[in-house]
């Protein structure tokens, strides 16, 4: 049996590693290829794909570019420069002076990126100064710099906000469940703001630490993390959980009964955080089918039927929804 996927990406996130690709010259189609993406998928905008297709895409433009901004910043960034500034940065007493060493790293080099960190009473802002070629670099800083942090301290860092200073993409309802805060476009900067205290607490990794994490990185820390921090979440993971023991989900006063609150403040909750049961059903049941598919050994009908679609046409008809095309049509491009 076919496992329960983790969160899909969306298509647009392809898109913006394919500029790079472009920038460079380079034929996007075996990339895509590679990594086991259709290459008309990409011009679908209600496409997604799997987070281990766009690591696989992730990697081979890596590779392909010799860049670690993958062609898309101001200038390249050799490999190497992302771990010699870890290291750097390992030596620091507590977290706020390893960021403060790890931003400074970055700016002895021309067309580096350009942070820096605001210290407040209450709040600490890390911005991004100076505008970049493309948002995804400005996006992706972001969320490294954010999960580098909460790993070096060892704990997951709360994020009290997220701004970019630039218009609300398309996909903009993929922004919250990223970052977990909320999260605005159209700001004076794009910056992150955390509680101060959090520069205050001592680094816990050691060298051997950095050597694992760097094999995996930078797209490990890139990955969307389900932190259950908030309420959306939380019943994502219990649905998700649900679906890999049985194709039946659990009902909105079951879910509800296992979080110890009423149905009504389960649905204000959500609502509050910009989501619905119903809606977070069909992300569990789209990610699971986007992953069975991308797979390719399960028959569509048993997938269908794993997933809780008591006919092929149900499914048919929710997977064209969610995504624009058919589950025949995904697999077969």
């Amino acid at each position: 049996m076919a496992s329960t996927a983790k969160r899909t990406i969306t298509v647009h996130h392809v898109r913006a590693l394919l500029r790079g690709a472009r920038r460079h010259g380079l034929d996007t189609v075996p990339l895509l290829q590679a990594a086991g993406i259709p290459p008309l998928l990409p011009g679908d905008d209600r496409a997604r794909v799997t987070p281990s297709q766009f690591a696989l895409l992730f990697r081979a433009l890596y590779r392909a570019t010799g860049d670690e901004f993958l062609g898309l910043g101001p200038a390249p960034s050799r490999p190497g420069t992302f771990a010699m500034m870890c290291y750097a940065s390992l030596g620091c007493r507590d977290l706020g002076a390893a960021v403060e060493r790890g931003t400074a790293f970055y700016r002895l080099f021309p067309g580096g990126p350009d942070l820096a960190l605001r210290r407040g009473e209450a709040e600490a802002v890390l911005t991004v100064r100076g505008a970049l070629p493309d948002p995804f670099v400005d996006e992706c800083l972001m969320i490294i710099w954010h999960r580098l942090c909460s790993w070096l301290v060892g704990r997951r860092i709360p994020l009290l906000r997220a701004h970019f200073a630039y218009p609300p993409p398309p996909h903009r309802d993929e922004y919250g469940p990223l970052f977990g805060c909320p999260v605005r476009f159209g700001a004076g900067a794009t910056e992150a703001a955390f509680a101060a205290h959090w520069l205050a607490a001592p680094l816990v990794r050691d060298e051997d630490d950095l050597a694992v994490m760097l094999r995996r990185s930078p797209f490990e820390l890139l990955s969307r993390r389900a932190y259950g921090t908030t309420v959306a979440e939380q019943v994502h993971s219990a649905l998700a959980r649900a679906l890999r023991a049985s194709p039946r989900l659990p009902t909105l006063v079951e879910v509800a009964a296992r979080l110890a609150v009423s149905p009504a403040t389960l649905r204000r909750r959500l609502q509050r955080e910009g989501t619905s049961y119903q809606r977070l059903k069909d992300t569990v049941r789209r990610d699971a089918a986007i992953a069975g598919l991308a797979e390719g050994r399960e028959p569509i009908a048993e997938l269908a039927a794993r997933l809780g679609f008591s006919e092929d046409t149900s499914f048919h008809r929710a997977f064209r929804r969610w995504t624009g095309t058919t589950p025949g049509a995904y697999r077969g491009q």
